[in-house]
């Protein structure tokens, strides 16, 4: 399925690898689809934790497949662009999941909080999607999981310091009847003392917010601090149901793009500002006309480097890691512009 229409484009300020930077090709086991990754600096490199799931086959995304096989993998990059070397063994196969209920984790968000390092995960159950917080131990080969939501919350984000003495996340609820229409899906807040027990949620950015949308939204990277505040990615949907099918679902009439806000340093509950374009549509060959599922970008890491400089981790169609660059200054120019 091409490029889909009314057209979004990225944004200017925005300069995109002309090839994605991971894929199945460079996994040293078995992979399918190599997307969705959360990368941070740590140690002096570049650390990815990546999704891989699925086949592109019918059989391995029919429902009694598709949870088999599934793994989070670690990559590692001396610059955090090229010369990724992807560790042995993944950090978890589904195959090895011993819990009955559990089918498998995925959408892997990394965060570095006081030198240690967490995972926001997706967890599917037997009985819904439910979001997790899990502390990474020191030899990166597994984890603690702290706190597990009820169904349905996911796409949840870690800010990367404690606010006001408290643990902030990002996530993405999504009640079926509470909005109206079936996909009418906000970006929320809550906090923490201990990442373990959450409360005081805020609504942080309606759907309605959004121009360029017509379906949900929610978070994307965890934000990056700047010293005007919270520089912040989230996912943004819209959907047409002339577009055709793609995927593993019976139809597949979405775009995905993303966007950037800024958000409040002290009360990031608060946007200060926003986009009113996408800052990353898909628009390329392997983001459009290729892929398990085309029309997708989905930010999972963020990293604002010294220089000003900001690498911005996506997966593209499902089906491969990419990163884009920015000028920090340009992107908060994005969220404080008068329109």
């Amino acid at each position: 399925m091409p490029k889909v229409f009314p057209e979004l484009h990225s944004s200017p300020v925005i300069h995109k690898l002309p090839k994605p930077i991971l894929t199945k090709d460079d996994i040293p086991y078995d992979a399918a689809l190599v997307f969705n990754a959360g990368v941070i600096k740590h140690e002096g490199k570049y650390l990815m934790v990546f999704r891989d799931d699925y086949g592109t086959d019918e059989q391995s995304f029919s429902p009694e497949h598709r949870f088999k096989g599934i793994k989070l993998g670690i990559a590692v990059s001396d610059n955090g662009i090229d010369g990724w070397k992807v560790w042995e063994k993944p950090l978890i196969d589904s195959v090895d999941i011993t819990d009955s209920e559990v089918q498998r984790f995925y959408d892997p968000r990394i965060t570095k909080i006081d030198g240690k390092l967490y995972l926001c995960l997706a967890m599917d159950t037997g009985h819904g999607i439910r979001g997790c917080v899990a502390a990474l131990n020191d030899s990166l080969d597994g984890f603690e999981l702290l706190s597990v939501s009820v169904p349905d919350n996911r796409n949840m984000v870690l800010f990367p310091e404690k606010i006001g003495g408290l643990y902030v996340r990002l996530e993405r609820p999504f009640p079926v009847y509470g909005r109206g229409d079936i996909d009418r899906f906000d970006l929320w807040l809550s906090k923490s003392p201990d990442l373990r027990f959450w409360g005081e949620h805020a609504l942080v950015l309606g759907v309605e917010d959004v121009p360029y949308v017509n379906d949900k939204i929610g978070p994307a990277a965890p934000p990056v601090k700047t010293e005007k505040g919270w520089l912040t990615t989230f996912h943004a949907v819209d959907r047409d149901k002339s577009r055709g099918k793609n995927g593993w679902e019976p139809t597949w009439d979405k775009r995905y793009s993303a966007g950037i806000m800024l958000l409040d340093k002290d009360d990031p509950s608060k946007v200060l500002g926003m986009s009113k374009m996408p800052l990353i549509a898909p628009d390329l060959p392997f983001e459009t006309d290729a892929g398990f599922r085309q029309n997708v970008i989905f930010p999972g890491g963020m990293i604002l480097e010294d220089s000003g400089e900001v690498k911005i981790y996506y997966g593209a169609s499902d089906t491969v890691e990419c990163v884009a660059t920015a000028d920090v200054g340009d992107l908060l120019a994005l969220c404080t512009e008068k329109r």
